[in-house]
């Protein structure tokens, strides 16, 4: 099967240039970028379109009923070889190597928590959804609320939501929209993509024995405006609090985990095939 080529917009945003002015810059002038950040925009500009109540509501009726596919934890990273990131021009591999960098990496600083070495693994394999003909825009790329007003730290800004029909509904525009003040993000609709459906993956299989750390971890990684802008706080819990200090220590392993130094896939797998065995036996579904 020919790959899958994604769109990951934090592809261009690695450690080396962390603390410089292009760090998370997405209105970058390299023209060397030019190219990859006109994709970046059009993402970004549908995403921010077309990611209403509605919308959010209908993907989750379409695709929470798990009735797509039943597959292992490790078919799924196999099947997941087929998405290769096209911001990636001169690491051209399958994204399962990103999984296994980012789950090492975690072993290395984090060799007693198990459950965070297979959250690495595992975080994106909801972009099964671009093998299955989603749209870029609805699955990757950072996450945010809907149902209220956006917060203007979310890329390109509040201004990129102009077209949102939700925007002129009074309903959605204002800053609680249709939540109550510190409702707990468990009662927030997030915009669709591949952190919620892996969520959504996790807490409709009962196999599933993740901590509710790891699941904060899959859920919210992308979720810049809260972990990484302390916007939105006035939705959170303290629960929600509590756990954001996993979001932000992952945030670091799976940002900026990729490298020309490509793991050894086949003398990794039988550790983690032990904890996929342990925390997500058998098929599961999708």
């Amino acid at each position: 099967m020919e790959p899958v080529f994604i769109i990951d917009p934090s592809e261009l945003y690695r450690p080396e240039i962390e603390k410089g002015p292009d760090f998370r810059n997405f209105e970058s002038s390299n023209k060397t970028n030019d190219g990859h950040m006109e994709k970046v925009k059009n993402v970004y500009k549908n995403m921010h379109t077309h990611q209403t109540v509605q919308f959010v509501k209908d993907k989750k009726e379409h695709w929470c009923k798990l009735d797509k596919k039943e597959m292992t934890i490790m078919e799924a990273l196999e099947f997941v070889n087929q998405l290769v990131d096209e911001s990636d021009p001169d690491l051209d591999v399958p994204n399962i190597y990103h999984a296994f960098q980012t789950a090492e990496r975690i072993r290395e600083k984090h060799p007693d928590k198990e459950w965070f070495h297979l959250v690495g693994l595992i975080h994106d394999l909801g972009k099964v959804l671009a093998i299955w003909n989603e749209p870029q825009w609805c699955v990757v790329g950072d996450t945010f609320p809907v149902g209220c007003l956006p917060s203007d730290s979310i890329v390109y800004g509040r201004q990129s939501f102009v077209d949102n029909v939700d925007m002129s509904n009074p309903k959605f525009n204002t800053k609680l929209g249709i939540y109550k003040e510190n409702c707990g993000l468990d009662n927030v609709l997030m915009s669709w993509g591949h952190d919620e459906y892996m969520y959504q993956v996790c807490k409709g299989n009962d196999r599933c024995k993740l901590p509710q750390e790891a699941l904060y971890v899959i859920r919210f990684h992308s979720f810049y405006p809260w972990h990484t802008n302390s916007d939105y706080y006035y939705l959170c819990n303290n629960e929600d609090i509590r756990m954001l200090s996993w979001v932000k220590e992952f945030n670091q392993f799976d940002l900026y985990s990729k490298s020309e130094e490509l793991p050894d896939i086949e003398a990794l797998k039988p550790y983690y095939q032990s904890l996929i065995d342990h925390y997500f036996p058998g098929k599961i579904k999708w």
